[in-house]
C-alpha cells in the first residue's frame, strides 16, 4: 500500500511540474518532493529503530541468561544452548525474527568468572526508500555479560561438645551456676548419676543458657545461612561432627554426615548436646582429646577439589571450641607438666592444624573464648598458667583470615555466620 501511495504522489508531483499555469504550482512541486522524501524515510527509519530495539533486547536477555542463578550449573555448551533459545524466544510472533541473518551465542569460563555473549545481524527492509534502490538496512549488534562462577564448597563441622562446654554461656549464667553449686561451679557438667550432681538439670532447672546451647542454635542458623546464600543448589554441602555422646565413648561422632540437604543437616544439628560423664570425675576428666579428634577428621575429609563444579568441591574444617586439651597423652606429646603422669591440659596442638592445612584444605576456627573461672581451684591452678596460649594457638590453627574469637555474650551464631560467610567471599576457583 505505501509503494502504491508513493507511485501515486511521484506521478502527481510530475503533473504539477509540467502545469506552466501557475508558477506556485512548479514551486510546490519542487518544494513538497523532498518533504515527501523525508517523511517516507522517517517512516522506515521508525520500523528500523523498532526492529533494532527488539533485537537489543533479546540479545540482553540471551546474553544475561547464560550467567544467571540457573544457569551457572550448566557447562558453557549448554549455557550457550540456553543463550541462543532465549534469544528466539523474545523475538517469536515477531516480524523481527524474520530479519536475523547472524545470530551467534558464545560461552566461556575463566579466572572465576563466567562470559557470556550474543552477536547478531540482521537485514531490516524498507518500504518507501526502497523506490529509491535503499530496499534493506542492514543492523547488527553485540552484548556481553558477566558474573563470577560459583565455588562449590563442602563443610565439615567439628563441634566441641566436651564438659567444659558446659560452662555458663553469659557472666550473668556463671554467677547464678556458682551462687547455686555448693563448690561454686560454674560447669554445668551433663552428671548422669543421681542429684545433686547434675550441674547440667541444675542448669535447665534455673534457666541458664549453656555454650553447647548457644552453639546448638547457631549451628542451625548457619544451615539456614548456606541456604540463602547458595547462588546455585548444591552449591555447598554440610557435615556435623562433635566429640561423642559420651565419655565412654568419646571419639570423632556424626551428627550429620555430608550432605547438599541443609534442611536435613540443620534438624540433624538439634541433636547437638553435652557430652555425657557417668559420675563425677569418670576418667579423671579427660574428655578433650583435640589431637585424636582432629586426626580423626583429618580422614574423614577426601581431598579437596578444584571447586568448578559439584563433583570437584574445595573443603573447610569449620573447627568450634574454647581451645583447651585434656586428654591422656605421654610427656612427649603434651607440651605442659603432666597432672599424676598421665593427664595432659594444654593448649591446642597446632600441628594437627597444620597437617590438615597441608593438604589444601582450609580451617575456619570460632574460638569460644575460655572464660577465666577464678573461684574454681583447678582452674587456677592447672589452666591460668598457659590461658594466654590458648587464643594464639587457636588463631595459628585457623588458614589466614578465617579465625574468629567471640565470647558467648558476644553472639556466637553471628560469629558463625560472619566466619562462614568469609569462608566462600574468599574462596576462589583453582586450576
Amino acid at each position: 500500500m505505501a509503494v502504491r501511495a508513493a507511485h501515486r504522489l511521484v506521478a502527481r508531483l510530475r503533473d504539477f511540474a509540467r502545469d506552466r499555469a501557475a508558477n506556485i504550482s512548479t514551486l510546490f512541486a519542487f518544494t513538497a518532493l523532498p518533504v515527501v522524501v523525508m517523511l517516507g524515510g522517517t517512516t522506515d527509519y521508525i520500523l528500523v529503530v523498532d526492529a533494532r530495539t527488539k533485537l537489543n533486547a533479546a540479545a540482553d536477555a540471551a546474553a544475561l541468561a547464560a550467567v544467571g542463578k540457573n544457569a551457572m550449573s550448566l557447562s558453557t555448551d549448554s549455557a550457550t544452548s540456553l543463550a541462543d533459545k532465549i534469544f528466539v524466544a523474545q523475538l517469536t510472533g515477531s516480524d523481527t525474527a524474520g530479519y536475523v541473518t547472524m545470530k551467534k551465542p558464545t560461552v566461556s569460563d575463566a579466572s572465576g568468572a563466567r562470559s557470556s555473549t550474543y552477536a547478531y545481524t540482521a537485514d531490516v527492509p524498507t518500504s518507501f526508500l526502497g523506490i529509491f534502490g535503499l530496499s534493506k538496512f542492514t543492523v547488527s549488534g553485540s552484548v556481553t555479560a558477566s558474573a563470577a562462577l560459583p565455588v562449590y564448597m563442602d563443610f565439615y563441622l567439628l563441634l566441641d561438645n566436651t564438659p567444659s562446654m558446659g560452662v555458663a554461656a553469659t557472666t550473668a549464667g556463671i554467677n547464678t551456676m556458682v551462687a547455686n553449686t555448693p563448690d561454686q561451679c560454674a560447669f554445668a557438667c551433663h552428671d548422669t548419676s543421681t542429684y545433686p550432681n547434675d550441674y547440667y538439670g541444675l542448669a535447665k532447672r534455673l534457666g541458664v543458657t549453656t555454650r553447647i546451647d548457644v552453639m546448638r542454635t547457631a549451628t542451625q542458623q548457619l544451615m539456614d545461612t548456606a541456604s540463602t546464600t547458595q547462588a546455585v543448589s548444591n552449591q555447598f554441602r554440610m557435615a556435623i561432627y562433635t566429640y561423642g555422646a559420651s565419655a565412654q565413648s568419646r571419639s570423632l561422632t556424626t551428627i550429620s554426615s555430608l550432605t547438599s540437604n541443609l534442611s536435613s543437616a540443620k534438624n540433624a544439628a538439634g541433636n547437638i548436646d553435652l557430652m555425657t560423664v557417668p559420675y563425677q570425675n569418670y576418667n579423671n576428666d579427660m574428655d578433650s582429646d583435640h589431637d585424636g579428634i582432629l586426626a580423626g577428621v583429618n580422614s574423614a575429609i577426601s581431598n579437596p577439589g578444584s571447586g568448578t563444579t559439584s563433583s570437584s568441591p574445595q573443603k573447610v574444617l569449620f573447627f568450634v571450641s574454647d581451645g583447651v586439651a585434656d586428654a591422656n597423652y605421654s610427656a612427649s606429646n603434651c607440651s605442659r607438666p603432666l597432672y599424676g603422669g598421665y593427664r595432659c591440659q594444654e593448649p591446642l596442638n597446632v600441628a594437627k592444624c597444620t597437617a590438615i592445612k597441608n593438604r589444601g584444605i582450609k580451617i575456619a576456627v570460632l574460638y569460644t573464648t575460655y572464660l577465666p573461672l577464678p573461684t574454681n581451684d583447678w582452674y587456677m591452678s592447672y589452666i591460668a598458667p598457659f590461658s594466654p596460649q590458648i587464643p594464639t594457638n587457636m588463631q595459628a590453627c585457623a588458614s589466614p583470615g578465617l579465625y574468629f574469637e567471640v565470647s558467648p555474650s558476644g553472639g556466637i551464631a553471628e560469629a558463625m555466620n560472619a566466619l562462614f560467610k568469609k569462608a566462600v567471599q574468599g574462596a576462589r576457583l583453582t586450576s
